[in-house]
């Protein structure tokens, strides 16, 4: 019984990392890619880490996969924010389609901080 849970949270997990990898290749622009990566990827390394530690059963293991869970949870949105920062600093385009951009005007990107004073946000079609 406990085989087959096993089973099944793993094969979850790898639909989860097989939707990070679909959404790594079909997201239009690095932004929708860094999410779609960091959030999948992350469930998808939960359920595989908990079917692991069911299947094998043993206390030692189970502690490894909570901590690779842990590890998991803590690196994966700090590279995520660091990725999205870096990648909007440097000027890489938004999608066409995306809705708001809350940083135009307000990020001093030669300085790498924020402005004392916003600006008014622009509209996608005055873009």
């Amino acid at each position: 019984m406990a085989q087959g849970i096993a089973i099944g949270l793993i094969v979850v997990g790898a639909i989860f990392m097989l939707l990070a990898a679909v959404g790594v290749v079909r997201m239009p622009d690095v932004y929708m890619r860094m999410h779609s990566s960091t959030k999948s990827a992350t469930f998808g390394v939960s359920f595989v880490m908990a079917g692991t530690a069911l299947y094998f059963g043993d206390f030692a293991i189970a502690v490894r996969a909570l901590a690779v869970v842990v590890f998991f949870f803590i690196t994966a949105p700090v590279a995520a924010h660091l990725i999205g920062r870096a990648a909007y600093v440097s000027g890489v385009p938004l999608w066409p389609g995306t809705l708001g951009d809350e940083l135009r005007g307000c990020y001093d990107r030669e300085a790498h901080r924020l402005n004392s004073t916003p600006q008014p946000e622009q509209s996608a079609a005055e873009r």
